[in-house]
């Protein structure tokens, strides 16, 4: 890896690590508050599928060598990343525990 690449590297990882960071403090200021939290969390649904639909299909490879590092990367990094919903029903199960 050059040292341009590498460098590109810790400055998106450093950008991910504040943005995080940055989320997790906004619910951290929200706690108590439900109907904020899931705000959060619609926010980071939509950022996700704006991105997803957007940006990462705009660069998606057009070439066999590049779809496979693609690939190799999903594979070896985790997989695709997914934002499960909560079902309706832990909610219910969960309330009922608390009642």
């Amino acid at each position: 890896m050059n040292t341009n690449t590498e460098n590109e590297s810790t400055n998106l990882h450093s950008d991910l690590q504040s943005l995080a960071d940055l989320v997790k403090a906004i619910a951290e200021n929200n706690q108590d508050d439900p109907i904020a939290i899931l705000a959060i969390l619609r926010t980071l649904e939509l950022l996700h599928q704006e991105l997803r639909e957007g940006s990462f299909q705009q660069t998606l490879p057009d070439n066999r060598q590049a779809l496979y590092n693609l690939l190799k990367d999903i594979e070896t990094k985790g997989g695709w990343p997914y934002i499960p919903r909560l079902r309706l029903r832990y909610l219910l199960e969960n309330w009922s525990d608390n009642s």
